[in-house]
């Protein structure tokens, strides 16, 4: 072909968006495999295999030698995956958003994907503040600043049986029974009939457990914390609720809630800019 005639070709191709690089020479989207997106996601290939069949990542496409073939995309995807499922510990409306920030990403919409990402920032934020209130409450308590709510009414005895602290907590006679079994408070009984006495000093400590219980702080967390409160240790209340004891058998994340809030927001903030990533690099 004469070389003006190529020169028009080429210009041509250039005005309606089609690469003027010889055929030879076009790049191909690069595909990747199983091991690769496995090394992305700092998984085990199985793990790859497994969040394809949940849905977790698109479908791959197969090759003709039946392996899978993997794109850019699918890349980026577990690696959504992957923070997300650090966000995801937590039960509620929060588990409810991340889930749903993995379902439309790996359905390829990432707008939602960002939307629910925002969304599952606010609802974090609240848990922060509720955890932080709580902790301000213990502090409180500790110097004998105790919130007046939840007082008893005028006419009511100094002394309540385990129904009526029940009632004036807003818990159940179970969950009272439950604190006292786990070891968060002894309340003692009438040296008669044997039933418990609950007065100001545990109904005040009733009310502190109850503040945590709420803001999600776990049981063990508690009675560390109450532990340390009687030996005299009150110079540190947020560490002898967030440092779980090297020896215990199981830990949970809620034996170090703020922390573990810590870390979530952390996680938070990298996934939304790798969404944000993601929508930039995908075409409009």
């Amino acid at each position: 072909m004469p070389p003006s005639r190529l020169l028009e070709c080429s210009q041509i191709r250039s005005r309606i968006g089609l690469s003027t690089r010889p055929r030879q020479q076009r790049l191909s989207p690069r595909i990747y495999r199983t091991s690769d997106v496995a090394r992305a996601g700092n998984v085990h290939p199985n793990t790859v295999r497994l969040y394809e069949a949940w849905g977790y990542i698109p479908a791959a496409q197969r090759a003709a030698n039946g392996y899978r073939i993997f794109t850019a995309y699918h890349l980026d995807q577990i690696r959504v995956v992957r923070l997300v499922l650090r966000l995801s510990w937590v039960s509620g409306p929060i588990r409810a958003a991340a889930l749903e920030v993995i379902a439309c990403s790996a359905a390829g919409d990432v707008t939602t994907a960002q939307a629910e990402a925002d969304r599952l920032q606010v609802l974090l934020a609240a848990e922060q503040a509720q955890a932080e209130a709580a902790l301000r409450a213990v502090e409180a308590w500790t110097t004998d600043n105790v919130p007046a709510g939840d007082a008893p009414p005028e006419d009511s005895p100094a002394v309540l049986s385990i129904s009526r602290a029940a009632r004036l907590l807003g818990v159940s006679v179970d969950v009272l029974r439950g604190w006292e079994r786990n070891g968060l408070i002894e309340v003692p009984r009438h040296p008669a009939n044997g039933y418990r006495q609950y007065g100001p000093p545990q109904i005040a400590r009733l009310r502190v457990i109850r503040t945590l219980r709420r803001a999600r702080y776990s049981t063990m967390a508690i009675l560390r914390m109450l532990r340390r409160l009687e030996a005299g240790q009150t110079n540190d209340i947020r560490a002898a609720l967030d440092t779980p004891d090297p020896d215990d058998d199981i830990q949970y994340v809620t034996d170090r809630w703020l922390s573990t809030l810590a870390e979530m927001r952390a996680a938070l903030d990298d996934l939304r800019a790798l969404l944000a990533a993601m929508r930039a690099a995908s075409p409009d």
